[in-house]
């Protein structure tokens, strides 16, 4: 039953971009509102994460917070920049430099986190 409700939902999407007027407008408005719905999402998850392990972060000492911190803020910025940063030259290897530095920030955090949790 679930499939088929999807399934409706899609043919539904997809019937008003082929017949609607200006149905590519009504496409881009059906992309902004799932692109935000999905914001929305994640923002919750992270919140329910961040109330779940509040004493595990705090725990860390204020060094590791911020690297915490500032590792998740550079990847979200990675993220964000990832088209313009691939249309120039050096972009794509700044990019890697940005993922690579928040990745070793949180392994950095996890290895305080897991000696601190033994």
């Amino acid at each position: 039953m679930r499939g088929l409700r999807t399934a409706a939902i899609i043919a539904v999407l997809a019937a008003i971009v082929a017949f609607v007027p200006q149905g590519g407008s009504s496409a881009g408005f059906i992309y902004a509102v799932l692109s935000i719905a999905l914001m929305v999402l994640f923002a919750l998850f992270a919140a329910r994460i961040y109330q779940t392990f509040r004493s595990d972060i705090y725990g860390l000492g204020d060094r590791h917070r911020a690297i915490l911190y500032a590792s998740i803020g550079g990847f979200i910025l990675a993220m964000a920049w990832r088209p313009k940063l691939f249309e120039t030259t050096g972009g794509s290897l700044l990019w890697i430099a940005m993922v690579a530095g928040a990745l070793g920030g949180l392994y950095a955090v996890f290895m305080r986190w897991r000696a601190y949790r033994i």
